[in-house]
């Protein structure tokens, strides 16, 4: 049981790297056209182009469940409940805190909260997909922490 909860912990923690790879190298290079919308909101719809990178790592998570299910991948669970934890807080960060699209949580107004709307006000500056900054989520450079 220790095991898992260590491994849980740190597929959490490594998700968060793989968000800030993802983003800077994935989103913002060759599959830029699913994310462009993000950056510059070019229809009325509520959902985006960009939504659509959650599926893949929603197909990871449920593999990992499946394999360890099948007694395949002991760990299974573990991984799989770090990246399903990973993306819950992703999902509430970014879609509810950060960018209201429910209208939630827009009074938090502690340090960390001022500090990931500025990271995050900072890589929106850039609509284009070079020249971006802070392409992490939960990890935030110090510089956005001063007042």
């Amino acid at each position: 049981m220790f095991l898992q909860i260590v491994v849980f912990i740190l597929t959490f923690c490594m998700m968060e790297f793989m968000a800030w790879f993802t983003h800077k190298y994935v989103m913002h290079g060759f599959l830029w056209n699913l994310h462009a919308d993000h950056h510059k909101k070019d229809h009325d719809s509520w959902f985006e182009r960009n939504d659509a990178f959650f599926i893949f790592y929603a197909i990871v998570s449920i593999t990992c469940f499946y394999t360890w299910r099948e007694g395949i991948f002991d760990l299974g669970l573990a991984v799989g409940l770090g990246i399903l934890a990973y993306g819950l807080a992703y999902f509430f960060v970014h879609d509810i805190f950060i960018h209201q699209r429910f209208k939630l949580f827009r009074n938090a107004n502690n340090k960390y909260a001022k500090a990931v709307r500025r990271a995050h006000k900072m890589h929106h500056k850039h609509i284009g997909k070079d020249k971006g900054e802070c392409f992490g989520m939960l990890v935030v450079p110090w510089k956005y922490f001063k007042n």
